[in-house]
């Protein structure tokens, strides 16, 4: 007798990938998927509108339970970032301009402004701005091509190969029903000398502002057992963020004056 249970079953995963692959828009080119991304998130119009994006929230900083650190991250075009840790009544400070960056640990016993190391200034200008990888890519110098369908999370996905302006390749995973961006590549970390691969997925979108964000973000480090969870609980759009708190400060008491997360 012929078995018929492992050809029914081949049958169902058959008709459950048919079934997936009918359920997404066919045929759709790198920029069309881009398009359909940029209205999910809210609209072109609405995203050039944002001057400054400050987001308020919870960052995970490991240990059993893990310890959770209100931040605060200040965004302004173009490409500034201010992200404020505090930990033990005491803010770290991690600031980048556009072109160079600075940091403070007080939790190091540095509580003077220091340089970032170059490795350090080409993550951070590599980094995504306030609207995002996509919103236009061309204008920051990125290139971007389709790949093919994936599977994120049992969600089927676009993955699109964004190669950015210093060089750097990165994959970016659209949801191929909602249009938001699921998963993308983070910069490799160093642990015990050796590159581990980095995957941010993005979750928990919520409308603020008209914008579509993702209020949670796991970064999935290969090799480390949990991941680390970035919570959003408020978000700010066109506060008014003077230039100053970008520049270095001179002394230790300049940088004294962040603001503590509400």
């Amino acid at each position: 007798m012929i078995p018929r249970i492992p050809l029914f079953t081949s049958c169902l995963l058959l008709l459950a990938s048919v079934a997936a692959t009918a359920a997404t828009p066919a045929n759709l080119s790198a920029e069309q998927i881009v398009e359909k991304n940029i209205a999910a998130r809210g609209g072109l119009a609405a995203w050039h509108a944002v001057q400054t994006l400050t987001t308020e929230g919870q960052l995970d900083a490991g240990g059993k339970p893990p310890h959770q650190l209100p931040y605060v991250m200040k965004q302004k075009r173009s490409h500034k970032t201010r992200l404020e840790i505090l930990f033990k009544d005491q803010t770290s400070l991690q600031v980048f301009d556009g072109s160079q960056g600075w940091k403070v640990r007080p939790f190091l016993n540095r509580d003077d402004a220091e340089p970032m190391t170059p490795a350090e200034t080409k993550i951070a200008a590599a980094a995504e701005q306030l609207d995002g990888p996509l919103i236009d890519y061309a204008a920051k110098g990125t290139r971007i091509a389709l790949a093919g369908m994936e599977s994120v999370e049992g969600h089927p996905a676009y993955r699109l190969e964004l190669t950015l302006k210093n060089g750097e390749e990165r994959n970016l995973w659209i949801d191929a029903g909602s249009f938001l961006e699921l998963k993308m590549d983070g910069e490799p970390r160093k642990l015990d000398a050796k590159p581990h691969n980095v995957a941010i997925f993005f979750r928990d979108y919520k409308l603020e502002h008209g914008l579509n964000i993702p209020h949670r973000q796991d970064t999935v480090v290969e090799g480390v057992k949990e991941p680390y969870k970035m919570t959003v609980t408020k978000v700010t759009v066109n506060d008014p963020i003077d230039d100053s708190l970008f520049e270095k400060p001179r002394t230790a008491a300049v940088v004294g004056a962040a603001a503590k997360p509400n």
